[in-house]
């Protein structure tokens, strides 16, 4: 009596099958395609063992990573919006937005440093397109801005996208109106330069006494922020002036204890 044996394909066409707790075998002979669109991935699910083959995403027992698959950077009225797509997410605790700050003079060989200025939380496990957006609105100290995103996993571990970059060149001079205000003790006041310029701010009492200089030095094109403490100075109505140029501005500001 002949015995017959039989090849046996199985194949998974772009879909999800969710096995809970369970184990699927392919026994010897056997094999389980997986083309190229589809995953298949054990783990929690318990265990896939036997002839795996073809050219879509396999995993045993390790994780998938996260697979980023664009990061871009734009620019709406002075600030940046960044946004991210991923194809594939396995223990995804979230991203981090970090941005490259240059260091002017460079200390020790390094040119810029990175700084956290935002979180952005992930969807854990996913084997479908997620998109993730971040808008940065305090482009101030200069033109030229570096982002990246710090990928952390459940357990810890983390690993750096790509850098995107862009640069942001004000249109025209402006002194924004300052905030808070009215204020106690402190308040912020930003100016934007559309060009490299010498650039004076001073601050006034009613009367027309100097009360400090807070710049007084040659600036790039760019926007920029300074703080104005008043811990000192009585409660009233003060003026500062931006003089850069040609341009010249005042605005009022209200101090209030």
């Amino acid at each position: 009596m002949k015995k017959l044996y039989y090849l046996i394909i199985i194949s998974v066409f772009e879909l999800s099958v969710s096995v809970s707790a369970q184990s699927i075998v392919i026994g010897s002979g056997a094999s389980l395609v997986v083309p190229s669109g589809a995953d298949i991935c054990a783990g929690t699910y318990g265990n896939i063992s036997g002839n795996i083959s073809g050219g879509g995403t396999q995993c045993g027992s390790n994780p998938l990573p996260v697979e980023l698959t664009s990061f871009t950077a734009n620019i709406i009225e002075n600030k940046v919006l960044l946004k991210w797509i991923t194809a594939t997410e396995v223990n995804n605790y979230g991203f981090e937005i970090e941005r490259a700050a240059p260091l002017n003079p460079p200390k020790g060989g390094k040119q810029e440093s990175w700084e956290k200025i935002g979180f952005v939380e992930g969807h854990g496990n996913s084997n479908s397109q997620k998109q993730y957006s971040f808008t940065d609105e305090n482009t101030t100290g200069g033109t030229v801005f570096k982002y990246r995103l710090k990928q952390i996993d459940t357990d810890g571990e983390y690993e750096y996208s790509d850098e995107v970059e862009v640069e942001i060149i004000p249109g025209e001079f402006v002194l924004y109106q300052n905030y808070p205000n009215p204020f106690n003790p402190g308040t912020i006041i930003k100016y934007a330069i559309d060009s490299k310029q010498y650039a004076n701010l001073k601050v006034y009492d009613v009367l027309g006494n100097e009360v400090v200089t807070l710049v007084n030095e040659v600036k790039e094109a760019g926007i920029y922020e300074v703080e104005f403490n008043a811990s000192n100075l009585p409660s009233g109505v003060y003026m500062y002036k931006l003089e850069s140029g040609s341009y010249v501005q005042t605005k009022k500001m209200l101090l209030l204890k």
